[in-house]
């Protein structure tokens, strides 16, 4: 849930990249991060881990809009993708305001999306949340890259409900920003219904 600060009129909006390892949730906000200009955002931060691999939980406040004279910033984060660190996932999601879920497109990868929205699923009830009633987006990344399933087939296994979704090469950034304005105007449609 947001946070507001009285003292410097803000109004603070978390949301959370979510999908299985490897499938492009910190390339897109490393593609933010590097076309945001300088004076509205923060220091993207990183957390490496005991193991080989290193865990970005990318933070990178954005200013967008105002409401009822409050400036409206945007944390963004990325969770792990792999299971091993599903309590870091849990944790990550707490206070959660929107969820950009990052599909992969290959093949190859289509049970991997459908067990990662089904974990976001579970860990998102367990706090108290229903994905179908969250600001939710979803980007079917990795759209460059042979033997992919069509937007068709994505569909169908991973957006019943017909939220709204994108075509994306988060490489190069083809959707990154159509995805994050989307979330963000859902963020900020569920705020106004409620207004500080």
């Amino acid at each position: 849930m947001s946070f507001i600060n009285y003292m410097a009129r803000e109004i603070n909006c978390k949301i959370v990249y979510y999908g299985p390892g490897l499938c492009g949730k910190t390339t897109n906000l490393q593609y933010i991060y590097e076309r945001t200009n300088p004076d509205a955002k923060g220091k993207m931060i990183s957390l490496a881990t005991e193991t080989d691999r290193t865990l970005f939980f990318d933070f990178l406040p954005l200013a967008l809009g105002e409401i009822r004279g409050f400036k409206t910033r945007f944390h963004l984060y990325t969770v792990p993708g792999q299971v091993f660190y599903d309590a870091s996932r849990k944790l990550i999601l707490k206070g959660v305001d929107g969820v950009v879920f990052v599909a992969d497109s290959q093949l190859g990868r289509i049970e991997a999306n459908q067990e990662s929205v089904e974990n976001l699923r579970t860990n998102l009830a367990e706090q108290g949340y229903s994905l179908d009633k969250i600001p939710y987006v979803i980007q079917y990344n990795k759209r460059d890259l042979p033997e992919i399933g069509t937007v068709e087939e994505l569909r169908s296994l991973l957006n019943p409900t017909n939220v709204p979704d994108f075509e994306g090469v988060a490489r190069t950034g083809v959707g990154v920003f159509d995805t994050l304005k989307a979330v963000a105007k859902l963020v900020l449609t569920e705020l106004k219904k409620g207004g500080p």
